[in-house]
């Protein structure tokens, strides 16, 4: 189930330049597990600023820019909601996150692996991240400076739209995380829910109105979401504004029955 990430290794040349390049950890005051989602954590840093973070799977390495923290031995990587749909949720007072230790976990549009990589680091050695994407560029990226160093993450270069294209490589998940730029996000996400979501499990859609609609008020493009998740078998548990992190999205918690 996780070829993806061997059979792409020789279609993408590695960037060596960067596996020599070791983030340098800065310490922490403090770091203490977020009360309510396993694998989350809140990190008090020097200037007594508090910091939603994760524990860094890969030593050393970050993603984005982000900062890395150290406290009792452990690594940290801080999580930058203004680079994160799923940071900004918890931010904006988020209630269920459907993503857990050892849960495997199909991503949609995981791009170059920012947020991916923090599902990641909160699925943990024991749990994967099936991370589809449909950009060329993307997926080299994603493969070359993340999935390299995780092995719970494999890259799959395809389109979203068609799952059928990919299910002899993913297996079935707990969750769906879906951040998509395309028409029908939540038919998307149903599409692939169909085919590999167990019953009972979740999907978070991170929906981006004008995307999907310019003429018509976000609000208005909530609600067709939304509906068209209901009429496929989902249960609209939660629906959180993503300002000011991003503007005109929303995330949208399901669970699938």
């Amino acid at each position: 189930m996780r070829s993806p990430q061997l059979s792409l290794l020789g279609l993408f040349p590695r960037d060596l330049d960067r596996e020599d390049r070791l983030g340098e950890a800065d310490v922490a005051i403090d770091v203490e597990p977020h009360p309510s989602f396993p694998g989350i954590y809140w990190a008090v840093l020097e200037d007594g600023t508090k910091r939603l973070s994760t524990r860094n799977l890969a030593l050393g390495k970050n993603v984005y820019g982000e900062r890395l923290i150290k406290f009792k031995g452990v690594e940290y990587r801080v999580w930058d909601p203004f680079r994160s749909k799923l940071a900004a949720a918890i931010l904006k007072g988020l209630e269920t996150i459907p993503i857990q230790p050892n849960h495997k976990v199909l991503y949609l549009g995981a791009a170059s692996g920012t947020t991916a990589s923090h599902v990641s680091d909160i699925v943990g050695e024991k749990g994967h991240v099936y991370c589809v994407e449909f950009a060329a560029r993307s997926i080299r990226d994603l493969l070359n400076n993340v999935c390299v160093f995780r092995p719970n993450m494999s890259p799959i270069l395809a389109d979203a739209r068609i799952p059928e294209g990919y299910s002899s490589l993913v297996e079935k998940v707990e969750g769906i995380y879906c951040d998509i730029a395309q028409p029908e996000q939540a038919k998307v996400l149903a599409d692939n829910a169909d085919l590999f979501l167990v019953k009972g499990g979740w999907s978070m859609l991170a929906v981006k109105a004008q995307s999907i609609d310019v003429t018509k008020e976000p609000t208005e493009v909530y609600r067709r979401e939304a509906l068209v998740l209901k009429v496929r078998g989902f249960k609209v548990k939660e629906t959180v504004p993503l300002e000011p992190y991003d503007k005109a999205h929303v995330m949208i918690v399901s669970q699938y029955f």
